[in-house]
């Protein structure tokens, strides 16, 4: 993956300050101003001192020998260091720009590790301290300086600095949520079932991932480390099949509701209607947004039937249908669903994932706007979008209002 499409030449014509490619800020210098802040506030270049938010990235580079990256903001200690990976504290926030900052402060000590020996971490408390309900103070001795870099990726938050660590010392103990640190004991339980009941019982989600990638869960030598991208869409995965079955059987909404949030130049519309349990995703990504060329936008649809067999996997999808179960689940009724997404140029680098889900999950949380049908919903829905989808949603509003009046019949 990379980032957003913008000639070189016109780069180097623009040098960062006049705004030539209509971004409202640069990401190449936004990325790098703040890693040469970090470098330049370091003394010692090769030992760092300061607690982990908690945060890791598990790569899939390489597999099964693949890197771990232990994240630490370089002289930032205690509960100071927990908004440097903290979506649902950065959520209404924070801005493109205060994330990409945050991130690029990061340092990450890099070790190489046998994803089938997970025990490698655990004897070491490195993952311990990545699922500790708060920051832990943590000790790095660097193999060389780190050098200046920034991964940006459609699934995982930004990886700023980053060097291959000689050891890595947890200094203090982390704090376990309780359910957690019984569900690591438990080497009879499955990684799907520690998963759920820790979901269940309140266990946050991200702390979820965490303990999924570094090998926490699962029974006995089946454990592994999965790399933090996989991580992601299977916990997603995982709950939303858990909502699924508590959904099963239960009676369908009443009327045609619509939900709307904003976040990151991010615009979320959400419609549901009676039915069973099936979706819509709609995606319109303008022109100078990540991953597009040329000048016109890019329109990309995805469905899943209520058999929960969708047409391809996409991470992005599966993290909005699980805040959209999770809001079903509490109210103990079934919809069918259609999520609109689009993605405006303000949205310039890719951040993760997490906004979609945080987003989704917050228009969910609103009063709906009620609807008369389908088809007011989706012309609702097309006066809020900057983008003319009004192809999309016409053969859209076609094919369900046609779908409705089968089910009517029966």
């Amino acid at each position: 993956m990379g980032t957003t499409r913008i000639p070189a030449w016109l780069c180097a014509k623009c040098k960062g300050y006049k705004h030539l490619c209509g971004l409202p800020e640069c990401p190449l210098l936004e990325r790098f101003r703040a890693q040469l802040r970090t470098l330049s506030s370091l003394g010692n270049l090769t030992r760092l001192e300061a607690s982990t938010p908690p945060s890791t990235i598990v790569s899939e580079k390489h597999y099964p020998r693949i890197a771990v990256l232990y994240n630490l903001p370089p002289g930032v200690r205690g509960d100071d260091a927990r908004i440097y990976d903290d979506p649902e504290g950065w959520w209404g926030r924070l801005d493109v720009k205060d994330v990409l900052r945050l991130r690029s402060s990061l340092v990450a000590s890099l070790i190489r590790v046998d994803a089938r020996r997970p025990d490698e971490l655990y004897s070491r408390e490195i993952s311990l301290a990545a699922v500790s309900s708060k920051p832990v103070d943590s000790e790095a001795v660097l193999g060389k300086p780190p050098r200046p870099r920034l991964k940006l990726d459609g699934m995982v938050t930004p990886v700023g600095l980053s060097a291959p660590a000689k050891s890595i010392k947890v200094s203090e103990n982390p704090r376990i949520p309780r359910p957690l640190d019984k569900a690591i004991y438990d080497y009879d339980a499955k990684a799907r079932e520690a998963v759920v009941e820790l979901y269940r019982v309140g266990v946050n989600y991200y702390t979820l991932i965490r303990a999924l990638s570094l090998g926490l869960l699962g029974s006995g030598k089946r454990r592994r480390l999965v790399p933090t991208r996989w991580a992601i869409t299977a916990v997603d995965s995982i709950i939303s099949s858990y909502l699924r079955g508590r959904l099963a059987g239960k009676p369908w909404i009443n009327g045609v509701e619509s939900y709307h949030a904003e976040y990151l130049g991010n615009r979320f519309i959400i419609i549901l209607y009676p039915g069973p349990l099936a979706f819509e995703w709609v995606e319109a990504w303008h022109p100078l947004t990540p991953w597009i060329r040329g000048g016109k936008v890019v329109v990309i649809t995805n469905r899943e039937n209520w058999r929960g067999a969708f047409q391809y996997m996409d991470g992005g999808y599966i993290a909005a249908r699980m805040a959209v179960l999770e809001a079903l689940a509490r109210r103990g009724r079934q919809a069918s669903a259609i999520i609109l997404r689009e993605v405006t140029p303000k949205y310039y680098a890719p951040l993760g994932n997490w906004h979609i889900r945080e987003t989704v999950k917050h228009a969910m949380e609103k009063k709906p706007l009620k609807h008369e049908g389908i088809a007011e919903a989706l012309d609702h829905a097309s006066k809020m979008l900057e983008a003319d989808l009004n192809s999309t949603l016409n053969e859209l509003k076609h094919r369900l209002e046609g779908q409705r009046k089968i089910v009517d019949w029966f």
